[in-house]
């Protein structure tokens, strides 16, 4: 394939896949021929099947594997699913290398090809039959390239003599299939310059050897040049940058065989393939997650992180008591502009990380240690306001202005509150929150952007209907010198909130981050005191001007001290991490390599997605894990507990959230034995109950 064939491919797209709906036929010629196939003539509810996507290609065509190389476009399956069925990624078959004019190289599938895909279908399937439907949309080249796409579905019985369908085809697919487990011919990495080569020995009936390249995202490839077979060895060199993975195919007289092998992994332990069959959750259409947004949303407001910033807020409706109701009703307004101006804000952050190829994730801020300090100053010196160490004094002329504009007064501290309560609000996901936002996640920059803006809805409506009907303040307590002494008071679920933030600190850097991030704070206390004391009205303007310099240094100072000496190099003892636990549970730490050598071995496994900054996993762990009944059903049945820790950013735990359309924690996973196909999940918020019953139901 040449780059300007290629670059036809582009402005071909949209008429070429309008036109070729259902069969892609050009000057009388049909190009592919699509179908969807199963292994099964009818499914049995709760039992994986395995379903096919037949490409027919027409003599001299092709389309392409799921790295297609130097030019071309993988095939992809948008499947729409009856409710409860989930669908695994595509497993790719072997496929061959094509060397096109002007050095153009790449990795595709000619005469036929069948992609297969799991389907998990529920166990509590009622109906007589079912109709699967997929749109499927490939690109196929020969002198030029034409996309192509069709909508396709599948209709099977449900119940009854299943048999095995389409035996033949599936089986010749199957074979070409990658296998993770280690080569059976001894394999070697070694790194020469910019280029890496992989030797194979022992090939006693090899005609060729191969390596077909999974780079990783942005990773630069070159053509692997294969060495021939000679004394039973070959040698493959690959230039690239970094560790690399990829398909190690041998032929022999037989035929072909392929295994997945990575530059960072031993040769001899098995590879996850990145086509594992493991089932994504079910389909979601739009409306019904942003439904799930908006309750996620309202519950939001019950999460123990905001309840102190949501006190505060009832407390200003207190004090508000007998004002004008437009005054109140701005407000809440305000209050409910902060809401959505985080939301919307923390929403086009992640699109553009998203566009600019990062993995972004569900209160992803909170693994940064340095968030989680600003948080924590923010929440400090917001204490020290509330127990009347400083006030913000504006100057006269400004002061005046903004008592003559009574009906504006205090709405800029209404959009902050609102601001206060969501940031704190985003370390966990409530219940409906976490379904709504693996939806999203996925989606396009508008629908994660909609997604955000329902939850903020759904956050905020309590407050505007609240504000917008103010008859219910007479049952409040009327304002009074009493107010004083709550609003010192509510300074005190702030001070919560920031031992919180500590322990969450202490988790990420170490018991001694959280001595130097105290250190840091007590120059923050001493400077907003010389704030309260020196810099008021009365003061003079020499006095003020010296005591903001001296606030200056103070903050400085300690900044750099603290915070740039000290809690830069501060690092978490892992032995500290790692100390014995009295009466608790033996929780092994999660690695994608340790799950796959636990599911392989048949043993059942409870996998916990937590965080240390995530309140509602701690409640969960502590009253609906971590507890007899539990433990005693986890020791008796033989359940290895892994603890996915993602306090810190941590790739593999984000993958392995991703497989099951998840970008948030908590969640909870259960592995029956022996059925590491058929994983059980839990809600986010749990009762020992619901544990209990789910171990029971995945007959652990």
């Amino acid at each position: 394939m040449n780059c300007f064939r290629f670059l036809f491919c582009l402005p071909l797209f949209f008429f070429s896949a309008a036109r070729a709906q259902v069969n892609q036929i050009v000057e009388g010629q049909t190009l592919v021929s699509a179908s969807l196939l199963a292994d099964t003539t009818a499914l049995t509810p709760g039992k994986p099947f395995e379903v096919g996507l037949l490409l027919e290609m027409a003599p001299g065509w092709h389309t392409y594997w799921e790295y297609p190389g130097d030019a071309g476009l993988p095939t992809t399956i948008a499947w729409t699913l009856p409710e409860g069925f989930g669908a695994g990624p595509i497993q790719w078959p072997l496929p061959r290398r094509i060397l096109e004019p002007g050095d153009i190289e790449v990795y595709a599938y000619k005469d036929k090809v069948l992609l297969i895909t799991t389907i998990l279908p529920p166990a509590d399937l009622k109906e007589q039959s079912v109709t699967l439907r997929a749109r499927a949309a490939w690109l196929v080249c020969e002198e030029i390239c034409i996309p192509g796409s069709a909508p396709l579905e599948l209709t099977l019985p449900v119940g009854g003599a299943a048999a095995a369908a389409n035996s033949e085809l599936f089986s010749t697919f199957r074979n070409q299939l990658p296998s993770a487990q280690p080569p059976p011919s001894p394999i070697a990495w070694k790194q020469k310059g910019s280029s890496l080569a992989l030797t194979v020995s022992g090939l006693t009936e090899a005609k060729s050897v191969d390596v077909f390249p999974l780079p990783a995202k942005g990773q630069e490839v070159n053509h692997p040049k294969d060495g021939p077979v000679t004394d039973g060895t070959a040698t493959v060199e690959i230039e690239t940058t970094g560790d690399l993975r990829g398909v190690l195919t041998v032929e022999t007289a037989t035929g072909r065989k392929g295994w997945f092998v990575s530059s960072a992994v031993s040769p001899s332990s098995a590879l996850p393939a990145p086509s594992s069959p493991l089932p994504s959750p079910p389909s979601t259409t739009l409306w019904t997650a942003l439904l799930y947004g908006f309750l996620g949303g309202l519950i939001l407001n019950l999460m123990p992180c905001v309840l102190p910033v949501i006190s505060l807020k009832i407390f200003g409706f207190i004090r508000q008591a007998g004002e004008d109701p437009r005054k109140i009703l701005g407000h809440g307004l305000a209050f409910v502009a902060g809401i959505f101006a985080w939301f919307l804000g923390l929403g086009l952050l992640i699109v553009a990380l998203k566009l600019a190829g990062s993995e972004v994730t569900w209160a992803f801020q909170f693994q940064n240690p340095w968030f989680n300090l600003a948080i924590a100053s923010l929440v400090f010196v917001f204490a020290l306001n509330l127990f009347g160490v400083f006030e913000i004094v504006l100057p006269g002329q400004a002061s005046n202005a903004l008592a003559e504009a009574s009906s504006g007064e205090g709405y800029a501290g209404s959009f902050a509150q609102g601001i206060f309560a969501t940031l704190l609000a985003t370390p966990c996901t409530a219940p409906f929150l976490g379904t709504a936002l693996g939806f999203a996640f996925s989606q396009a920059s508008y629908v994660i952007l909609a997604m955000f803006a329902s939850v903020a809805f759904g956050m905020g409506l309590p407050y505007l209907l609240l504000s917008a009907q103010p008859g219910w303040m007479k049952i409040l307590p009327k304002p009074g010198a009493w107010m004083e002494r709550m609003k010192q008071f509510m300074g005190f679920p702030l001070l919560a909130t920031l031992l919180w933030l500590l322990y969450i600190l202490g988790n990420q850097k170490g018991l001694e981050a959280v001595i130097w991030v105290g250190g840091f704070l007590l120059c923050l206390a001493l400077a907003c005191w010389i704030y309260g004391a020196f810099c008021g009205p009365l003061s003079s303007l020499r006095t003020r001007a010296i005591s903001l310099l001296l606030i200056v240094l103070i903050v400085g100072w300690g900044a750099v001290y603290f915070l740039g000496e000290k809690f830069t190099t501060s690092q978490r003892n892992s032995a500290a991490a790692t100390a014995e636990k009295s009466g608790g549970i033996d929780w092994q730490p999660f690695s994608q390599k340790a799950l796959d050598a636990l599911l392989a071995e048949g043993k059942p496994v409870f996998l916990d997605f937590t965080a240390d900054w995530c309140i509602s996993c701690k409640f969960n762990e502590r009253t609906a894990i971590d507890v007899p009944a539990v433990r005693a059903a986890f020791q008796k049945n033989g359940i290895v507990p892994l603890k996915a820790d993602w306090t810190n950013a941590n790739p593999e735990i984000t993958a392995a959230l991703k497989k099951f359309g998840r970008v948030g924690v908590p969640f909870y996973v259960i592995y029956p034995a022996g059925r590491p196909t058929e994983p059980i999940t839990l809600p986010e918020i749990l009762t020992e109950q619901i544990v209990l019953d789910a171990l029971a139901r995945s007959g652990s």
